[in-house]
């Protein structure tokens, strides 16, 4: 429940106090008090969650009304004593007003958000320079892609225009910020050559799209579930949507300073993404919990903005996806290196000449001229049955694992190298 302190002009609290029994208020109390203005009646108000929206849009005839709205979480106790633990289990998802004033609220300085923005910027570089996968969950966590990516979708949920263009740029400038800072970290340290995070974050799955479409619906769940009701922490969640922009936007700045275009085209493609993703089921989640365009002490809102939006974003989240499956396997390298180990794995299995020991798969830096590049090393065991010599097991296998995955239709230069472990001989 949340506690409302009410004040109105002397006379006015008996109205109040009848609005709020309406409204299935708790312990309220009214008291005679003197504003520097004028004689008031005061009147302390505890009701439920989802009530808080109705009672205001309810007192907003009321003259000189001045309310402060409490947000945290109350427990009014109420005769008789034992029925306390129902009364203090039936928690409910914040009001609508709140979740919208808590996401204005978010919006801090542009200084210290851009100065968070651009040291995210440098603890993703230094992460992905010396494949430090530590400091890419601290870039995560101090990030502050979160708060605009949810207003965006609490923009759209609420048909609110200005909220939605501000949050978009806020949402913009910190990428460009931490894209520049590590472009000129790259740049100055004189790095020549990507590194091994580099080439694993700037790699795509086919389902890639799972990840901002859960982040931006735990997001709002979190967002609007009662602080006593979620499970999950804040930072959390703030962590996990952050998860799917701080690396790709890192990537995206040291690939242009090395001139990996390849790269840097993945890690457009994953931002773009992440934000269509999250806007989709964010806005979805928020509209479900009630947020409208219009509501009490906020008129602002378009009621054609949410389908619209909403609208373009599936638009846009389609069209990424068409061309993902378009671009294989540039866009989908994460996912068919795994296909790629299964495929690996069913040749060992029909082949009567060796045991599949360890694949190890992965595709090469995106800029080789004309190919995609699958470099497979492949440690197996000799049956002992097996009469073809260890030279001749490695150049059968290597040419049959080929052959299947051109058949599969993988669309790349398998370069595979098998590679023959004997046991010891029995003394």
């Amino acid at each position: 429940m949340r506690q409302l302190l009410i004040q109105v002009p002397r006379g006015q609290g008996s109205q109040v106090l009848a609005l709020a029994k309406q409204h299935r208020g708790a312990n309220l109390t009214q008291i005679e008090a003197k504003s520097p203005e004028d004689a008031v009646d005061l009147v302390i108000a505890h009701v439920p969650n989802r009530q808080v929206e109705g009672l205001l849009d309810a007192l907003e005839t009321l003259p000189d009304l001045k309310i402060t709205l409490n947000p945290r979480g109350v427990m009014p106790l109420q005769p008789p004593a034992e029925e306390a633990p129902q009364q203090v289990t039936n928690v409910q998802a914040r009001s609508p007003i709140e979740i919208f004033l808590a996401g204005l609220q978010s919006i801090g300085s542009w200084s210290s958000f851009l100065a968070f923005a651009a040291i995210a910027g440098v603890i993703v570089w230094i992460g992905l320079f010396t494949n430090s996968s530590f400091l890419l969950v601290a870039a995560m966590l101090i990030a502050p892609f979160a708060g605009p990516a949810m207003n965006v979708a609490i923009g759209t949920a609420r048909g609110d225009r200005r909220l939605l263009s501000s949050s978009l740029l806020r949402y913009f400038c910190a990428l460009a910020v931490t894209i520049t800072t590590a472009a000129l970290l790259s740049f100055i340290s004189g790095q020549q050559a990507a590194t091994s995070s580099m080439i694993s974050t700037s790699q795509v799955s086919a389902v890639a799209v799972l990840l901002p479409l859960t982040a931006g619906a735990a997001g709002a769940l979190q967002l609007v579930q009662s602080e006593r009701s979620s499970l999950v922490s804040a930072a959390a969640v703030g962590m996990l949507v952050a998860a799917s922009l701080a690396p790709p936007a890192g990537v995206v700045g040291m690939a242009m300073a090395l001139g990996e275009s390849g790269m840097a085209k993945n890690g457009t493609f994953l931002l773009i993404l992440q934000l269509a993703g999250i806007n989709l089921s964010g806005a979805t989640v928020f509209r479900l919990y009630g947020l409208s365009p219009q509501g009490a002490r906020y008129k602002r809102g378009d009621r054609l903005l949410f389908p619209i939006v909403l609208a373009m974003t599936g638009t846009i989240l389609a069209g990424l996806l068409a061309w993902q499956f378009r671009q294989a396997p540039n866009l989908q390298r994460s996912s068919r290196t795994q296909q790629a180990i299964e495929v690996i794995q069913e040749t060992l299995e029909q082949d009567s000449a060796a045991y599949l020991v360890e694949a190890n798969v992965r595709f090469t830096r995106a800029s080789l001229p004309e190919q995609n590049t699958l470099l497979g090393v492949i440690y197996v065991q000799p049956r002992a049955d097996t009469t073809l010599s260890d030279r001749a097991i490695s150049q059968q296998l290597s040419r049959q694992i080929q052959q299947n995955l051109l058949q599969q239709g993988f669309n790349v230069t398998p370069l595979i190298d098998v590679i023959v472990l004997s046991p010891p001989a029995s003394p």
